[in-house]
């Protein structure tokens, strides 16, 4: 029997393991069809927080729902070693230990790295267990293991044998403090304070200065040339000539080219190749020097003379200094401007030349595009999602795949040691004597790019890789769909001529109460252990999956998941009304001859339930059927039913039927709550008089038309609204819920047999009469075809003198909260919080005191 009080904790303990132990979460069913779905890989840097709670969520719903539909489900599991992101927390750890990477080499490096992936990977274990996710850890993966090693390095030789992958000297983000490339999507961009330097550029031979503004002067040693518009008619005359560079004094050509803007800055601009990726192209065409003026800690190299070795910044402020000396220095103008940062490090990233890996993207591209404009497409759900991916695929760059770091999948690259030749191979040369493989690794997303089929085991032909690809659905959030999403979509076709999965569900970012994003700096981070601490994880789960729109961002506000606790509480409560009240149960059939009206009602608000549910669950609407679960619950199943059946379960000749009811009832509703919240469901479930071993071998209800009755809706629902009405009726005239009236009932209608015990039970009548006179003292509330005439059996006199002593009650607050109000004295010491209370206690005496004398008007 269920305890008295419902205790998360107690009823969360042991179950996980349990199904667990017992292969609930194992797929390989073939006598079903198949359902599957790929993880999105946490990575291993640290604990997992709220936006991992919902993302996992909403799968375990599909999962579990969908393995109660009777489906084979497979839920792959697995952890992504999130190169540039661990290996930044390890040399953290290492720096506080006062060693760096380079103190370890490579090799003891990598064994830190693997020490830290497992204690995280224990963590994230820990935590899947806490939130009761239903994967199947036999297929378990992660994105560094020999496996997906081997898929990577297929992958990437096939690519370059095609000419999709090649190594050139481009223009790279580059994080100076974690020493290496970024992609254009790990780079987020901040406003930020910063100025506008105007310097003089002295014409050779000529009295003239042309002015150059910049915002990075520390690059100017890298300067080629000047460059103006070819119609610019200022400049015209100054083409071919030479202007001198105030940094270094060196000459630069002046040049002419359409891609200056007239219309910006002074229209000069100074190129400079190495550190600007459209000063880049500039200098490619005509042939110019790219020179680099840094090293791979942002500071000055040897080609700043006396500026070698400062960092970039205090190089750029020395340096103003001097050219301000030098009389070149115009003005300087404070502004505000969008800076990329590294994603990880946080640092400022330096446009840097660099000789890099890149893969093409635009055939990749070409082919997620022709997909997405056939009839078979991915389908984004919302939609909207699809018009961004079209946009980032006709908009995509070739994407920089190399990265200066020891943790991740080393680059399958080797450079003979005698004549430098590269040799692309998915294994090591037998002659490895004479090569050496590339120092590099591949950005983390080139590997998780592929893990909707290399964690089936993909490149061979596996049984999952055959039975369980494509995959079913994906579940994301917007925030990923260009780093990660798009990469699945563009290698899934590109190497099993397969999309990866049929949809991808969008979900947005978990935000704080007031709606801004949770951060460290903010301190509003939310622990979804401390929340599962205080509510339990069913309460927890309930709330992410129900309070988000697809698509949207969504606020963390504890005081609904304290209700998605009542909610479950009141599940709990109305479940041990059944238990208790099944004493001689037998176990048998609804007898369909012997429902009452009130029964039929119920059913067949039960059966259109399911079939709402359903309908919403298959569109993974999770919010919208969860609503339509928690209307039932609430305002048909405990407000009503519950209440109504008091009468016919202490009749013999219906007991037997109303506890069948009872239980079909009660065991629908854990079918359709499961998914949502899966502890109190097995434990609830667990009780019923007939039931399996776990609720997970369980089958989703189905629609039965055979408990559909629609006569009934109408008939049991005038009785609810009469009982509503005389219900309000009683709050709005100060009577208690009890007080006693008569009933006059106007009507043609035949009324069902329970319906005078039913509306004198639960509105205090005292008594019921029909005629077709309304009462002169009387309320009437008219429904179609029935008036019903309310006559209050009580002392009015008596009334009358306790309304008048609350109104006296509230004379006095408003007195008092004027006084205070009024008080010069108060107002100016007072506290605003303080001011605002009384203010609000003012407002709120004033309004129960015109309610107050309303009710008196009336009486």
């Amino acid at each position: 029997m269920l305890e008295t009080r419902y205790n998360p904790k107690q009823v969360e303990e042991n179950k996980y393991d349990n199904w667990k132990e017992k292969g609930y979460f194992t797929a390989g069913d073939k006598s079903k069809q198949k359902f599957s779905m790929v993880i999105p890989p946490p990575n291993v840097t640290g604990k997992l927080h709220l936006g991992h709670a919902m993302d996992t969520t909403i799968q375990d719903i599909i999962a579990r729902y969908k393995k109660a539909k009777g489906f084979d489900v497979l839920w792959v599991p697995g952890m992504d070693h999130a190169g540039i992101a661990t290996q930044a927390k390890v040399e953290e750890r290492l720096r506080k230990q006062g060693i760096s990477r380079y103190d370890l080499g490579r090799e003891k490096f990598l064994e830190q790295a693997w020490t830290w992936k497992k204690e995280y990977a224990d963590t994230i274990h820990e935590q899947w267990k806490k939130m009761g996710l239903a994967l199947d850890y036999t297929r378990e993966r992660f994105t560094l293991d020999e496996g997906l090693n081997k898929a990577v390095n297929h992958v990437f030789k096939t690519l370059y044998d095609e000419g999709l992958i090649y190594r050139g000297e481009r223009i790279i983000n580059w994080d100076p403090v974690l020493r290496t490339a970024l992609s254009n999507v790990e780079v987020i961009h901040k406003d930020v304070k910063g100025k506008f330097y105007y310097f003089k550029y002295h014409v050779i031979d000529s009295d003239v200065d042309l002015v150059v503004a910049t915002t990075r002067p520390e690059t100017m040693f890298g300067d080629v040339c000047l460059t103006v518009n070819p119609k610019d008619e200022r400049y015209k005359e100054f083409v071919g000539k030479e202007a001198i560079n105030p940094a270094n004094h060196e000459p630069l050509p002046i040049i002419a080219d359409s891609y200056v803007d007239i219309q910006f800055g002074t229209g000069v601009m100074k190129c400079t190749p190495a550190h600007d990726p459209n000063d880049f192209i500039i200098g490619e065409k005509y042939g110019f020097p790219h020179p680099i003026v840094m090293d791979e800690t942002a500071h000055m190299n040897e080609k700043c003379g006396r500026y070698v070795g400062m960092d970039r910044y205090e190089c750029r402020d020395e340096l103003v200094k001097q050219i301000e000396s030098e009389g070149n220095l115009i003005k300087i103008e404070e502004i505000v401007h969008n800076v990329g940062h590294s994603e990880r490090s946080d640092t400022i990233v330096e446009p840097y030349l660099s000789k890099q890996w890149f893969v093409k993207m635009k055939p990749l591209a070409e082919a997620s595009i022709k997909l997405q404009n056939s009839d078979d497409k991915i389908e984004f759900i919302p939609e909207r999602f699809n018009d961004d991916f079209l946009r980032w695929m006709n908009n995509v760059e070739d994407w920089c795949i190399s990265r200066q770091l020891w943790w991740g999948h080393r680059i399958p690259a080797y450079y003979n040691k005698l004549t430098g030749e590269v040799l692309v191979s998915e294994t090591e040369p037998e002659d490895m004597e004479n090569y050496v493989q590339d120092e590099d690794v591949l950005d983390t997303w080139f590997s998780s790019g592929l893990w909707p089929f290399s964690s089936l085991g993909w490149p061979e032909k596996t049984e999952d890789f055959e039975r369980y690809y494509p995959t079913d659905v994906l579940s994301t959030g917007y925030d990923i769909i260009f780093f990660w999403v798009s990469r699945m979509i563009n290698q899934g076709l590109h190497f099993t001529d397969k999309k990866p999965f049929d949809k991808v569900l969008i979900h947005g970012l978990i935000r704080d109460s007031k709606g801004r994003k949770m951060s460290k700096s903010l301190g509003n981070g939310v622990d979804p252990i401390d929340v599962i601490d205080k509510y339990g994880v069913d309460a927890l789960r309930y709330f992410l999956a129900t309070s988000a729109t697809p698509g949207q961002d969504m606020r963390y506000i504890d005081e609904k998941v304290n209700s998605c606790s009542n909610f479950l509480n009141k599940i709990w409560n109305a479940s041990r009304f059944v238990l208790m009240n099944l004493d001689g149960y037998n176990g048998e059939n609804i007898n369909i001859d012997m429902l009452t009206e009130v029964d039929k009602e119920i059913l067949t608000k039960l059966e259109e339930t399911i079939l709402e549910v359903t309908n919403k669950m298959d569109k993974y609407q999770l919010g919208a059927a969860s609503t339509c679960l928690f209307n039932f619950v609430y305002d048909d199943f405990c407000s009503y039913y519950i209440e109504f059946v008091k009468t016919t379960l202490f009749d013999e000749a219906k007991r037997n039927n109303t506890q069948a009811v009872l239980v079909k009832i009660l065991k629908d509703i854990l079918m359709m709550i499961y998914p949502y919240s899966p502890f109190i469901s097995e434990e609830i479930y667990l009780n019923l008089p007939e039931h399996k071993d776990s609720i997970m071998l369980e089958s989703y209800p189905i629609y039965e038309e055979k408990y559909v009755f629609k006569s009934s809706l109408e008939q049991v629902g005038l009785l609810k609204n009469i009982i509503r009405d005389i219900r309000n009726y009683k709050v709005n005239s100060n009577l208690a819920p009890n007080a006693k009236v008569d009933l006059n009932i106007s009507t043609n209608l035949k009324l069902f047999d329970e319906f005078d015990l039913l509306l004198k039970k639960f509105s205090f009548a005292q008594s019921i009469t029909y005629n077709n006179e309304v009462s002169s003292n009387s309320t009437s509330f008219i429904y179609p075809n029935l008036v019903v005439s309310v006559v209050e059996n009580i002392d009015k006199d008596k009334l009358l003198e306790d309304l008048k002593k609350k109104l006296e009650i509230e004379n006095f607050e408003i007195d008092r909260c004027n006084k205070l109000l009024n008080n010069p004295n108060f107002v100016s010491k007072a506290p605003q919080a303080k001011l605002d209370s009384e203010k609000e206690k003012l407002k709120q005496h004033l309004d129960t005191k015109a309610k107050i004398e309303e009710k008196i008007k009336n009486l």
